[in-house]
């Protein structure tokens, strides 16, 4: 087996310029994302925060019902239309 490398103030490293631009461009952009997402959490913490009202929520409320009452009737108005359809075809059928 061959002995690992040991490390110590004699180790030469090399890293060719490409390496070096690659980690610093890294780091640098890391850096301006951290700091830019600081700021703007800074930012978010101060907007007042979204009130909404009673009567907003009661309209809106009343808006969501009578949709889904509408779409009820719409439902309703299918169905007998669908059973009309499949008597007149049972009738057509009988017929021949």
């Amino acid at each position: 087996m061959a002995a690992a490398p040991e490390v110590g103030e004699n180790t030469k490293l090399t890293i060719d310029l490409k390496t070096i631009g690659i980690i610093i461009s890294f780091v640098v952009t890391a850096c301006g994302m951290w700091f830019g997402l600081k700021s703007e959490i800074a930012e978010a913490k101060e907007l007042p925060k979204p009130s909404i009202t009673r009567t907003e929520f009661d309209l809106k409320d009343e808006l969501i019902r009578g949709t889904i009452m509408d779409t009820q009737d719409d439902v309703e108005e299918i169905k007998e239309t669908l059973k009309k359809m499949d008597e007149r075809l049972y009738e057509i059928q009988r017929g021949r």
